[in-house]
């Protein structure tokens, strides 16, 4: 096959997928770590301490997503509406859930907010996201931040929230954060797929979509890593 060739809207679902395939942050060290009952409090205050500089701003990379997409298209635009109301404006923000899960780990909310506690890839991430909204086609950025790293959510936090209740002892009010996200980012991935599948209609786009999945996974990947590398490996080196 062609790379100029239109793939069919099945084949164009299985490539999107497949883009994320091997890259899944479920996979990086500092997810198993979590997922094994291997971290401590302090490790799930850094990961909060960061989470907050990648997902804090996931209201304003969808406003830009939505500026970029065409009045006619009311159905992206309605969803990226929807999307942004749920962060910022539904029940409670999503970022206070974080931060009331940040300060059961003994942090606090200046801690959480002050970027100087966020490690260089998680700034990359961030920027990375802001530079993609902004700049690509809304097709490609909604494949890049919906596909690529909000469909990830429910997968990773399904393997995360049990040893939280079970191995961490966290309560059930300090994890909302991520009950809610396996919900919503669940709806939200799918919503994310339909739109690109809608909407990249021209091999070119196609292929600018599966490469921004790629790159997604790949940076959600390095900034879940990242976390292992500078929060958790040095302590076990002094623990040994």
């Amino acid at each position: 096959m062609r790379m100029t060739e239109l793939l069919s809207r099945a084949d164009f679902r299985a490539a999107l997928e497949d883009a994320i395939k091997g890259r899944e942050a479920k996979n990086a060290s500092f997810s198993k770590a979590w997922a094994d009952g291997e971290l401590q409090r302090h490790h799930f205050a850094r990961w909060a301490e960061n989470h907050y500089h990648y997902v804090g701003p996931f209201a304003d990379y969808l406003g830009y997503i939505y500026g970029n997409t065409p009045d006619e298209y009311t159905g992206a635009k309605d969803f990226l509406l929807q999307n942004m109301y749920e962060e910022e404006l539904a029940d409670i923000r999503h970022t206070d859930l974080l931060i009331r899960f940040a300060e059961a780990c003994g942090t606090t909310k200046e801690r959480v907010e002050n970027p100087d506690n966020a490690n260089a890839v998680t700034r990359g991430l961030q920027a990375w996201c802001y530079a993609t909204s902004m700049r690509e086609h809304f097709a490609v950025a909604t494949a890049a931040l919906v596909v690529g790293l909000e469909s990830q959510v429910p997968s990773i936090y399904k393997k995360q929230i049990v040893p939280l209740r079970e191995t961490y002892g966290f309560s059930e009010d300090e994890i909302e954060f991520f009950e809610l996200h396996i919900t919503s980012d669940e709806v939200h991935g799918e919503r994310g797929f339909q739109i690109v599948l809608d909407h990249a209609d021209t091999p070119a786009l196609q292929q600018r979509c599966l490469q921004f999945v790629r790159w997604g996974a790949e940076m959600r990947f390095a900034y879940t890593k990242a976390l292992y590398d500078t929060y958790v490996a040095p302590d076990l080196v002094t623990a040994a």
